[in-house]
């Protein structure tokens, strides 16, 4: 049987699977709504404190990607306008530092160029000409100079001198040579040889000039100062085998000569410096070679003495740090139970949440997501966030001094508002492995009834350290939307939660959060909302790994969807895009060194146990699950007999819904396996029609 990744073969499979969502006054989310839908993204305030620029995103069905237009907000008065549209995408606004210009990313006809506008007029022009894009850029104090981070060719490695090709010849294309240890990387394909390095370029336009050189590179480009560059790196030699090491450098403009500020084991990033230049935050931890470790806030000495942890005795990651006005604390999001916040940290270490619903961004699962922008020079404090919600994607909120967030941008209400989407209740469940409180949310279908008639999809987060929230989503509500039951949770193993909960999947994943994941089954199923058999399970990447794990472990589902999963942790960890840290911090052992644990946490070793009819899926470009893994658990099943079928996604990555299209097939197609075994499908077909 071969199945064709196309939404069309999976709605011929998909019917109402539970009455109460056949209602012919319901207006059920469709997959065409999914081109539909807008979110706001990576909100800029003004320096003055009185505008917002943001990217307002969408769907451009015609070439099935995202696309990016930038909108102004007025702070005091919500009044909202486009700013820069056209035919291409447009992004990553930054203010200059006297609010006169801003600086933007412009994609037209597949090439990237860096743009100013003048504020006052509407003129722009091109900074520069740039054949590679631009991956980060910061404006410096004095607004004269734009520092940016961008990829410089390397020079390739060869060990032949190929014969001349004759002209008009057809010769096959020639060998590729690699010598790094990462030599294709998920979403970048097969990687050229080179490193990112950092630029500066005159603001009003000219040559760029490259500040750092070498084999490693350097991003995340912030100015101390009008002569100093901050930028981040492992200037070392095969950093490829220590992955997570960073360190943040000051870079002299002129000489470009480079010193660490930061020299201990472990990450050190995101570089954010004060108001009056005199301290820099920054994120990062010790490494104690785990598999999972909080990232904490640090502040030190702008000449990189006296480091300090602020968030030492606060149990969350923290990320994107952003001083205050008059450097009174720094603004960071932080993921606590389920939310994703924006938090205030002042220099004694004290935790002010501000709002707990950052998010909305991630439009396929609902995964913590989402930012903020702060104005450090105003004359008041305005910081502005993507709002997530359950029943919308990301609008934009804004904060001004001590009040509430108001939300100022309502983009979803012409594409969502005539539609009733599911109903989203959050439970706390007991694990039956000791008690442990799991928090876990369930999507009710339209018309929903606690009947005990309605399928029930179980839906599993990746990475594994990871965490969801219960912000809209587009698969979760296409499954709801028909008529499934659909329940999502962080398990151990997920972030939000401490870090101790966190580690509990060290060296044992998958393990114990199977033991969750069953307790939160359980715990629907007697709350009356679905029929035990009628039980579908699914998830992708880390999600995937639990999902052909618990096809090895129990029989009481009746089909499974596994998607981009790891199924052999030794081909992972020797092949896959981040395999050193697979083996450096997950398993602290390489597959030759402790076979016996590579075998013990990986799906495969539970395969002849699966009678469960198992669904596997990949993107082709996959490089950080490659294709083998879903490849070698559809040959595992086909040699057992076992009902399954292989779907290989063309040009997806691991992000297999980054484009609109694919994310409908990916849905509708698990739907339509579901649909193929489900126990009461099958009854209808075995006693005919009942009308």
């Amino acid at each position: 049987m071969k199945i064709a990744v196309h939404a069309a073969l999976a709605a011929a499979l998909l019917a109402p699977v539970a009455a109460s969502a056949q209602d012919d006054d319901i207006r059920k989310f469709t997959a065409e709504d999914v081109f539909n839908l807008e979110w706001a993204n990576d909100p800029q305030v003004s320096p003055d404190g009185e505008t917002v620029a943001y990217v307002r995103m969408g769907y451009d069905k015609a070439k099935d990607s995202p696309a990016g237009s930038v909108w102004v907000v007025d702070v005091d008065s919500g009044a909202h306008r486009p700013l820069i549209t056209g035919a291409g995408s447009y992004n990553a606004p930054r203010w200059s530092p006297d609010g006169r210009r801003l600086a933007y990313m412009a994609v037209e006809d597949g090439k990237p160029e860096m743009r100013v506008r003048y504020m006052d007029d509407g003129s722009s022009f091109s900074v520069a000409q740039l054949f590679q894009p631009p991956q980060g850029y910061d404006w410096s104090p004095d607004g004269r100079t734009i520092a940016f981070s961008m990829f410089t060719k390397g020079e390739t490695p060869s060990f032949a001198t190929p014969p001349e090709k004759p002209e008009g010849a057809e010769w096959a294309e020639p060998v590729r040579v690699f010598d790094d240890l990462v030599y294709r990387f998920d979403g970048q394909g097969w990687l050229k040889e080179g490193a990112a390095h950092i630029y500066v370029v005159p603001a009003d336009g000219g040559s760029p000039r490259q500040l750092t050189k070498g084999d490693n590179g350097f991003g995340s480009p912030e100015w101390l100062d009008e002569n100093t560059i901050l930028a981040v790196g492992n200037d070392v030699e095969n950093p490829d085998l220590d992955p997570i090491e960073s360190e943040i450098y000051a870079i002299s403009v002129n000489s470009g000569d480079r010193r660490a500020l930061t020299t201990r084991d472990g990450p050190d990033g995101s570089p954010a410096v004060s108001p009056d230049g005199r301290r820099i935050a920054y994120t990062g931890y010790d490494d104690r070679v785990l598999a999972y470790q909080q990232t904490d806030l640090w502040v030190m000495d702008a000449n990189g003495a006296e480091p300090r942890n602020l968030t030492a005795d606060f149990d969350h990651s923290v990320s994107s740090p952003e001083w205050a006005a008059n450097g009174r604390g720094v603004y960071v999001t932080a993921e606590v139970n389920g939310q994703n916040v924006l938090a205030l940290v002042d220099l004694n270490g004290g935790v002010d949440q501000l709002a707990d619903d950052v998010g909305g961004t991630s439009l396929g699962r609902p995964y913590a997501s989402g930012g903020f922008s702060a104005s450090d020079e105003g004359r008041r404090s305005v910081v502005a966030y993507t709002q997530g919600a359950s029943s919308r994607p990301a609008d934009l909120a804004i904060l001004t001094g001590s009040g509430d967030p108001r939300r100022v941008t309502d983009l979803n209400s012409d594409a969502l508002g005539h539609i009733q989407l599911a109903e989203i209740e959050e439970i706390q469940v007991e694990s039956s492995v000791d008690g442990r409180t799991v928090e876990a949310w369930i999507a009710k279908p339209p018309g929903f009834t606690a009947d005990g008639s309605y399928p029930m999809i179980l839906e599993i987060h990746g990475g594994p350290f990871a965490m969801y929230t219960p912000h809209f989503a587009a698969e979760i509500q296409r499954y709801a939307a028909e008529g499934y039951v659909t329940v999502y949770a962080n398990p151990r193993g997920s972030t939000g939660y401490g870090e101790d909960f966190a580690l509990e999947i060290d060296r044992a994943y998958p393990g114990e959060d199977y033991d969750d994941l069953m307790s939160v089954v359980d715990a629907v199923v007697a709350k009356n909302y679905a029929d035990p058999g009628r039980l579908f399970v699914t998830g992708g990447s880390g999600g995937g790994v639990l999902t052909s794990w618990i096809v090895g472990k129990t029989d009481r589902f009746a089909a499974a969807a596994t998607i981009k999963p790891v199924i052999n942790w030794t081909t992972m960890a020797l092949a896959g895009d981040i395999a050193a840290f697979v083996g450096r911090h997950w398993m602290r052992a390489q597959p030759w060194e402790d076979p016996e644990l590579y075998w013990r946490l990986s799906p495969i070793s539970l395969v002849g146990n699966v009678t469960t009819p198992t669904l596997v899926m990949v993107g082709e470009e996959d490089y950080r699950t490659p294709a083998w893994e879903a490849e070698q658990f559809y040959g595992a099943l086909k040699l057992q007999d076992v009902p399954t079928a292989l779907i290989r996604v063309p040009g997806a990555s691991h992000s297999i819904a980054a484009r609109p299209s694919n994310l409908i097939a990916k849905t509708d197609n698990i739907m339509g396996w579901f649909a193929k075994y489900d126990p009461a499908k099958e009854d209808e077909a075995e006693g005919g029609d009942s009308d």
